[in-house]
């Protein structure tokens, strides 16, 4: 059964947007703008391999972009210090017997701009851990979720398998 095309593009959008609910707005650009580029590229190569393969080509190609952009927006999130919405979603699989220690704060004037916008605040430089070692994350504004009242900065935390790294959460 060929696949009507005036339904790819609304199935695609919601797939590709019900799987970027609670991510960066980095991970969420990026995947809209790798899937429809993909669904783009993928008709025109399914269009040209012959007529019957638009359809999937686009469906292909958007799914494959979606994912591309979305890593790639991801990347970009936990650059900027991306903040979770829980503590469970900031958890991560780092787990050590004793945390290192941070190495002391960069020492840089910083020069707050004001602020782009009357709902966002503005969260302290911090250092984030990747597994091996310690990352400086300037300042930066941050727009709350919702429900959000008081931002958690990251932070080391005792469990029974040892230490975890919590990334900073909005509770």
């Amino acid at each position: 059964m060929k696949t009507p095309p005036f339904l790819i593009l609304p199935v695609a959008a919601v797939a590709l947007l019900s799987g970027c609910v609670g991510s960066g707005p980095n991970t969420q650009n990026g995947a809209v703008a790798g899937g429809a580029l993909g669904a783009l590229a993928g008709a025109i190569i399914g269009h040209n391999s012959g007529s019957r393969n638009t359809a999937s080509g686009a469906l292909i190609g958007g799914i494959v972009g979606a994912v591309a952009g979305g890593t790639l927006g991801n990347s970009i999130d936990h650059q900027n210090g991306t903040v979770y919405h829980s503590e469970a979603e900031a958890t991560t699989t780092v787990v050590v017997q004793q945390p290192p220690p941070p190495p002391p704060p960069p020492r840089v004037i910083v020069v707050r701009e004001p602020p782009p916008a009357p709902e966002v605040v503005y969260v302290d430089g911090f250092y984030a851990y990747n597994g091996r070692d310690y990352v400086w994350v300037a300042g930066h504004y941050e727009r709350p979720p919702e429900r959000g009242r008081a931002y958690i900065a990251p932070h080391w935390q005792r469990s029974e398998r040892g230490y975890v790294w919590v990334e900073g959460y909005w509770r």
